[in-house]
């Protein structure tokens, strides 16, 4: 059977059960848009390639799946770039087409022409230029391979547009790719190690991370802490591996996480990181993280191991099978901690608890941003998937929003990119348009991609978006108070739009509330109405994170707000 190339790549999508493309065209993938017009996938159209990226991220953050996106040479494919970093910190499985010039015409500088594959091969897990049809179909099955299996990430195919047009006899039986599939099972001696480890400690920490939500090894760990009643605390993509309102949760941990949690690992004498790979943020300076505790890291990717963090036990595995052996080898050998001592260690931690609770002044004169965070929890009721901007929104979101469930909280960890929550909110929605998508923006991170409010307009995409409105670039602003004498260079955003006005004029709904009286009003009205909404909540201007671990410091150390650092 002889097909174009466009017609394999359609082929080979449908193959993959791919459901949704965002995207943008351009002169080098008219023929594929022209393919696409015919097609039963359906395509959204974003208004900036970074967005399509996004989406597509938000895409396969919330359902596990790869996402896809498809864009034009050059500019489109450069626009693409901080979408692609933003995955690959997060280990998101994508694959993103881009077009290209014919192959006669790379490196003659043809109108828009870029080396694509080249900028972005410090940011892909891997990534291809298909230099000729007989490679196009084993291409793009190896992408898709590549994208979700081990340790997953975002993968480029670049299509030049002569391959696309050209044709071939297609049979699928003669389609070979290279296989990755890599499964480290530890050895039993492993877990041996690890019951001694447990049966000798006396104060244990579990910290999770996103290779746990990745792993899909949420309910295992659950069972794990619950069993052995472990305390938990999380990174910020740990945040949903664990149910937020459990006792055993003690939040998340570093550099704006709660007073308990790094409490907890500064104390603990073992600590088990499961899918961690012991970001800066987490850790705060190397030398004083977890020195008092042994330290068991698991990871699937064998590069993950000591790399941060030198730890007495590696284990290199999948998340889900390594937590289920673990369970397996201390249920057969009896393990049970000492009645004593689990209670010694959890009294300790309701002790910090108390001591330091996660809170913030309601003085009644301003909307506080934690208070907006709190009620959209109370009326949510669980039927809600986050998604947020970067800042203290994002902050806020992790301290004050306790979600139960994974994959219900999507966000920019690694990269931290502003501009994300917005199209990501996007592709969530059109994953699981039953439930509510809320993006918990700032007014500088939600203007770095608010041109996609066009597209949740454009096709009914209802999001609603809760725009915690400081007048500041709130994060910036916040150390320039701590640590540069409130010398605030550059960071006032008083000059900005009437977001309530830009909302109707790209045809969303637009609330506003300006009074602690108005929030839970205007929650309730915004999530009601079957539109996109977008609710400015005008929020005390220099309200700041805490508690909040300086530059340098220990996470012990940690300055709290009104209240002088406490260790």
């Amino acid at each position: 059977m002889k097909l174009k190339g466009t017609q394999i790549l359609l082929k080979i999508l449908e193959e993959e059960k791919v459901e949704i493309i965002f995207g943008y065209p351009g002169g080098t993938v008219l023929d594929i848009y022209d393919r696409l017009y015919k097609s039963k996938i359906k395509h959204i159209l974003v208004r900036h390639e970074q967005g399509a990226v996004h989406a597509a991220d938000g895409y396969a953050r919330a359902t596990g799946k790869v996402g896809v996106c498809l864009v034009t040479s050059g500019p489109g494919a450069t626009n693409t770039v901080t979408g692609i970093a933003t995955a690959n910190m997060d280990s998101i499985p994508l694959v993103v087409f881009t077009g290209q010039v014919p192959t006669f015409l790379i490196g003659n500088d043809a109108f828009q022409e870029c080396d694509i594959t080249g900028i972005t091969r410090p940011c892909t897990k891997h990534n291809f230029l298909v230099r000729n049809i007989e490679e196009l179909a084993s291409t793009i099955k190896e992408a898709f391979h590549i994208a979700r299996s081990g340790r997953p990430g975002p993968v480029l195919v670049d299509l030049p547009k002569n391959v696309m047009a050209a044709e071939i006899n297609y049979d699928p039986a003669k389609i070979k790719f290279r296989n990755y599939d890599t499964f480290h099972k530890p050895a039993p001696k492993k877990m041996a190690h690890v019951y001694e480890m447990l049966a000798h400690a006396q104060k244990p920490l579990i910290v999770t991370g996103g290779g746990v939500i990745l792993g899909k090894a949420s309910a295992e760990l659950t069972a794990l802490a619950r069993r052995y009643q472990i305390p938990v605390t999380g990174t910020l993509m740990g945040i949903g591996s664990f149910p937020g309102m459990d006792p055993l949760w003690l939040g998340m941990l570093g550099m704006h996480g709660t007073y308990y949690a790094n409490m907890a690992v500064s104390h603990c004498d073992l600590l088990i990181a499961v899918g961690v790979r012991f970001d800066d943020r987490v850790t705060g300076t190397i030398d004083t993280f977890a020195t008092n505790a042994e330290i068991v890291q698991i990871d699937i990717d064998p590069s993950s191991i000591n790399r941060n963090v030198v730890v007495d036990l590696p284990i290199i595995g999948d998340t889900k099978a390594t937590l289920k052996d673990m369970i397996k080898f201390l249920t057969e050998h009896n393990y049970a901690p000492q009645a004593s001592y689990r209670k010694e260690w959890l009294d300790q931690i309701a002790i910090w608890k108390e001591k330091v609770p996660l809170s913030y002044c309601r003085d009644g004169r301003f909307i506080k941003p934690q208070h907006v965070i709190e009620t959209l929890h109370k009326i949510a009721q669980g039927n809600i998937i986050v998604t947020t901007e970067v800042g203290q929104n994002q902050m806020w979101t992790a301290q004050f929003f306790p979600f139960d469930e994974p994959n219900t909280l999507v966000t920019s960890g690694g990269l931290g990119t502003m501009g994300y929550g917005l199209p990501a909110a996007i592709g969530v929605k059109c994953a699981f348009p039953d439930k509510h998508v809320v993006d918990i923006a700032g007014d500088g991170s939600i203007q770095m991609n608010i041109q996609e409010l066009a597209t949740a307009a454009q096709y009914k995409i209802n999001v609603k978006i809760v725009l915690l409105n400081n007048g500041y670039l709130g994060m910036v602003r916040q150390w320039q108070e701590l640590f540069y004498e409130k010398r605030y260079s550059h960071t006032d955003m008083t000059y900005a739009p009437d977001f309530v006005k830009l909302a109707e004029a790209y045809g969303v709904v637009g609330l506003r509330a300006t009074k602690p009286a108005e929030v839970e009003k205007t929650l309730r009205e915004g999530l009601a109405i079957e539109k996109p909404v977008l609710m400015d909540f005008q929020v005390s201007r220099e309200e700041c994170v805490y508690p909040m671990v300086g530059p340098g410091s220990s996470i012990s150390d940690m300055k709290l707000g009104t209240r002088e650092m406490i260790n």
